[in-house]
């Protein structure tokens, strides 16, 4: 999840909030066209969603609020900041647990399982080679394999100098998991819902590999966040939207794999609010926002199935509202 154009993309090791304090995306510069070859306005008869089209292609926030504002007026964008305020409060692992979460206490955790695969993968495949190439008459047979072996040296030592290169490896590795695009669009599909149910308007999003993410666009709290002035209320906010996406994979799959990205962006949050939280309230702020989003993906499923069917099909942002307000 990204808020305006700023990139929240890192590496670093982050606190897990959910089960005490261990280890802890990238921006897209393709932005969606937002003209669709049958436009949306046609579905519902006296309804111009041109002026939201052309909002969002200008990146104009205000305007998009408007926009959808006016078409909340008349009754066509209902789900639109249809979500009241709630305050956080003070929240359990049962509750997750209650709610559908599977694992709860491991949600934070980062996922090493497409990094696993990967370098078992590359690990495996080159001393086997290596094997067959011992094979060889005469020098081949003692120079190849030790070539063939040192491939798997070179891609650790590409990590350690360049890891963001590695991770594109990583990332393209992991498509071939039968789950990998289905995981990706119900992980970006839950940031773009629970935004646009909270009232905060998209921008674009991506479903790319390596550079997954839902781009918000809002110059009030983009101020708020460089000020490090966010108070309260736009922290909780902003919160559930940013583990929206951790709360949608935990009620579907027995483990997250798409979380440090947004921990690490809940935890720049964090860090730019007003007052500062300790540690434990940090925690159950993680806590609570995971069960906020949880349940708003909960109670809106079939939106969120068919938000999700339709960024699959690389829909506009404006298409992907359309496809919310229908299944609402």
């Amino acid at each position: 999840m990204v808020i305006s154009a700023t990139s929240f993309t890192s590496h670093s090791k982050i606190p897990n909030y959910l089960s005490g304090y261990k280890h802890w995306c990238c921006q897209h510069t393709k932005r969606w066209s937002t003209g669709a070859a049958s436009s949306p306005s046609s579905a519902v008869p006296g309804i111009d969603l041109k002026s939201l089209e052309g909002a969002i292609a200008k990146k104009d926030s205000q305007s998009v609020k408007e926009a959808l504002d006016q078409l909340s007026e008349v009754g066509w964008a209902k789900s639109w900041s249809s979500q009241p305020y709630a305050s956080r409060r003070m929240t359990s692992l049962r509750e997750l647990t209650t709610l559908g979460i599977k694992n709860a206490e491991n949600l934070a955790i980062p996922s090493v399982r497409n990094d696993a695969a990967f370098l078992f993968t590359v690990v495996g495949t080159t001393g086997f080679l290596g094997v067959l190439a011992g094979q060889l008459p005469g020098d081949w047979g003692f120079f190849v394999p030790y070539l063939i072996g040192s491939i798997s040296l070179i891609v650790l030592a590409v990590g350690s100098t360049s890891p963001g290169l590695l991770q594109a490896a990583i990332g393209g590795f992991s498509s071939f998991f039968p789950d990998y695009k289905e995981r990706i669009a119900r992980h970006e599909a839950a940031h773009f819902l629970v935004a646009y149910l909270l009232g905060l308007p998209i921008l674009n999003y991506s479903l790319d590999i390596g550079k997954e993410h839902v781009n918000l666009i809002d110059e009030k709290l983009e101020k708020l966040i460089y000020s490090g002035q966010l108070d309260a209320k736009e922290l909780d906010k902003l919160a559930v939207v940013a583990m929206a996406g951790l709360a949608a994979e935990g009620l579907k799959y027995d483990k997250v794999v798409g979380q440090s990205a947004d921990l690490f962006t809940l935890q720049r949050f964090i860090n730019r609010s007003k007052p500062q939280l300790s540690k434990e309230q940090q925690q159950n702020l993680t806590r609570w926002a995971v069960l906020f989003a949880g349940s708003l993906i909960k109670n809106n499923k079939a939106t969120h199935e068919a938000l999700m069917e339709a960024m699959l099909k690389n829909a506009t942002v404006v298409e992907c509202i359309e496809a919310i307000e229908k299944a609402a």
